[in-house]
């Protein structure tokens, strides 16, 4: 049976790590912010350097499609990848909402959270090369999402957790054992 796994947790947490280490394994990867790349380049939205277009942007999506809209946008492809029988990454599942669609549907889905002390992830998004934040921008933002998405839903209910404050060798072993326990446990509730 193909594996459904979403990757959650704050932002710089590791999550792409993950996502690009699966994708890299064979897995499709589903992005649930190029969603909003794709429809803002059809809408004629450009993308601004502090991320405040995208923001707006993804604000509205939300409003006029409801919280789970960026599991209604995916569902299709989620389905269709699954049928094919290839295993599915969903990078970027960040409410309580999309969560409560996708379980509904594909019961089979599995949340890892990649956790990190709150210090280190704010260091290391201040000093990432893609989508640098300063430090009030990483709190403005990490405050908005337990708000305004309820974020927190995901985290605290996911089936494994993956604490990253370690080297790159450690993460992916913890990565393996969860993908191992995930194949195991197949039908496990």
């Amino acid at each position: 049976m193909s594996k459904l796994i979403a990757i959650v947790g704050m932002s710089g947490s590791g999550k792409s790590i993950a996502t690009d280490y699966l994708e890299k394994a064979g897995w499709v990867k589903l992005y649930f912010g190029g969603i909003t790349y794709r429809l803002m380049q059809e809408a004629g939205v450009e993308r601004t350097a502090d991320g405040k277009s995208e923001k707006e942007f993804r604000e509205n999506l939300r409003k006029e499609h409801g919280k789970a809209c960026y599991a209604k946008f995916l569902e299709e492809d989620i389905r269709h990848s699954l049928e094919k029988g290839d295993n599915v990454v969903l990078d970027g599942l960040y409410s309580w909402d999309e969560y409560q669609y996708l379980i509904e549907r594909f019961p089979q889905l599995k949340l890892v959270c990649i956790v990190v002390d709150k210090a280190i992830r704010y260091e290391r998004v201040s000093k990432r090369i893609d989508r640098p934040f300063s430090i009030d921008a990483i709190i403005y933002r990490d405050i908005s999402e337990i708000e305004n998405l309820a974020k927190g839903g995901p985290i605290a209910f996911a089936d494994y957790y993956l604490l990253n404050h370690g080297n790159i060798d450690d993460y992916y072993q913890r990565l393996e054992e969860i993908l191992e326990d995930i194949k195991h446990n197949e039908g496990v509730k």
